[in-house]
């Protein structure tokens, strides 16, 4: 039985996700029968910066120009890999659950209304950004699954990943640095989200050059790192994520 946590969609949605998870194996919103979802995340400290708050940085594009549809991750040049950096939970809502599994791959989905702020996780440089929606159903699925979304190269050495969006904040492109908490789009809908708001969070390798969808939406169960930022914690994925990689490599599209 689901959470009383999970906002008022969320709570709506569960039982018909339950029902088509075996459909949806390959998209997203997806549950297992027997795991609840995670509790609320607490609401950040107002020092997060964020476009929409007066008085707060925004993030300064590298170039001016008309916002990108998609942009490849293999441009941006980035720092060296960082340990003891800070992360926080990426959706700030005060109602937001997750649930600790996911159909066919490893990765979250984090339930809140359509509109809360999805938030950068920790410091670091934009990869690669979609502001346009071309999933359709009748094509492959896969590709085109996320619909509007960020994948963010951490200052850590690992990509956090989020889709699903009802739109990409203003000044958020390839290239440009963000802070921790910094926010980087709002909840939506877009893509396979089987019309349920909420965030799909994938945590894996960059793989420079090699960026695929099959890669970038996850790799790594991001549920015990969620548990330790939620509840204000520090804990890192960028020993598991090194670790995956050394197993794996970048591995091409299944």
């Amino acid at each position: 039985m689901p959470s009383p946590t999970i906002g008022r969609r969320a709570r709506t949605a569960y039982p018909v996700l339950l029902l088509l998870a075996p459909v949806l194996a390959a998209g997203c919103a997806t549950t297992r029968p027997g795991v609840p979802p995670g509790g609320a995340a607490p609401t950040p400290p107002a020092v997060w910066a964020t476009a929409d708050q007066p008085g707060l940085p925004s993030a300064t594009p590298t170039a001016s120009g008309p916002a990108r549809p998609a942009t490849s991750s293999a441009g941006p040049s980035v720092t060296a890999p960082r340990a003891g950096l800070r992360h926080v939970f990426p959706v700030r809502a005060d109602d937001v659950a997750y649930h600790r599994t996911h159909g066919a791959y490893p990765a979250t989905d984090i339930f809140a209304d359509c509109g809360e702020q999805f938030v950068a996780v920790t410091d670091g440089t934009v990869l690669e950004v979609s502001r346009t929606d071309r999933y359709d159903k009748r094509g492959p699925q896969g590709p085109e699954n996320g619909g509007l979304s960020v994948a963010l190269l951490g200052d850590d050495g690992v990509r956090y990943y989020g889709s699903h969006l009802s739109v990409v904040t203003t000044g958020v492109d390839a290239g440009v640095r963000v802070r921790a908490g910094q926010q980087l789009g709002k909840v939506g809908r877009t893509g396979n989200a089987n019309n349920v708001c909420h965030v799909h969070f994938g945590i894996s390798p960059p793989c420079t050059g090699r960026d695929g969808w099959w890669i970038r939406r996850g790799v790594l169960w991001p549920a015990r790192y969620l548990d330790s930022w939620r509840r204000g914690g520090n804990r890192e994925p960028a020993a598991e994520v090194t670790a995956w990689q050394r197993r794996n490599g970048c591995p091409k599209a299944p």
